[in-house]
């Protein structure tokens, strides 16, 4: 630290987010194959490009809180799963941004 770098605490508080910054959470306690969770995460990350300019400049993280039923998407990356997902995350995208416009 002697070379004249902030503290890393005080580095933190004053940092800027210029720009919405997204991470995306898939537990494997609900999505089993590695396959399904990240064709998840893909669609995670191209819906949100298509709302990064509606969202706030701050850090955003999607969290899969319940299981999709394999029973119901039996392939892990087939048209229906993506569809399901793209659907959910595009009512979630309007909503945040909605929350956003409103205040």
């Amino acid at each position: 630290m002697g070379d004249g770098a902030p503290p890393l605490g005080r580095a933190l508080a004053g940092f800027a987010v210029l720009q919405p910054a997204l991470g995306a959470m898939v537990p494997k306690r609900w999505a089993k194959r590695a396959v399904t969770r990240n064709t998840i995460k893909r669609q995670i990350y191209v819906v949100s490009s298509q709302f990064s300019l509606s969202l706030a400049p701050r850090a955003h993280v999607v969290r899969l809180r319940a299981a999709f039923d394999r029973k119901e998407f039996v392939s892990a990356t087939s048209e229906v799963l993506k569809a399901a997902v793209r659907a959910e995350l595009l009512d979630l995208f309007a909503r945040a941004t909605a929350t956003r416009t409103r205040t």
